[in-house]
């Protein structure tokens, strides 16, 4: 496939990364995940997020994303990392290739609802979310938060 003729929202085995936004929001001492609808990771427990759209700062992007997935209003404060997700299938073939970019955002809000790419989304108490079986760049993600939180 040419590059001219790659479809623009193609994330499953792409030509080249797809950049990600996910947010840390932490109300309090609570940190919002959502359990993701679609793959990758489908079925389990992650930061809010999705892909960054053309035109749009990825501060932008990040509470555009929290917005689709919880129906929360966030401020996002300060980057905390950038971390790459490379997935294969089992025949070595590569299936996703993200660069996800990572920040701590605030809210004031305590209701998500799941929507777009979300099949549930809720505050967990930050103890309570580290102890989820999720992507261990997740949980160190959240920590990193927690963290930069405490310093803010």
């Amino acid at each position: 496939m040419t590059e001219a003729s790659e479809k623009p929202d193609h994330r499953q085995n792409p030509t080249r990364p797809v950049v990600g936004v996910g947010a840390v929001v932490m109300n309090g001492n609570n940190v919002l995940l959502i359990k993701r609808g679609k793959p990758p990771k489908e079925n389990e427990w992650s930061l809010p997020g999705g892909a960054q759209l053309l035109g749009e700062t990825a501060f932008e992007a990040a509470a555009r994303e929290v917005f689709e997935e919880t129906g929360l209003t966030i401020q996002p404060t300060c980057l905390l990392d950038v971390v790459d997700y490379i997935d294969r299938a089992p025949d070595g073939s590569l299936e996703f290739h993200y660069t996800l970019i990572d920040y701590l955002a605030l809210t004031t809000d305590r209701h998500p609802v799941a929507g777009t790419d979300a099949v549930d989304a809720r505050f967990f108490p930050l103890e309570e979310a580290l102890a989820l079986p999720l992507w261990a760049e997740t949980r160190r993600i959240i920590a990193l938060a927690a963290e930069k939180l405490a310093t803010l």
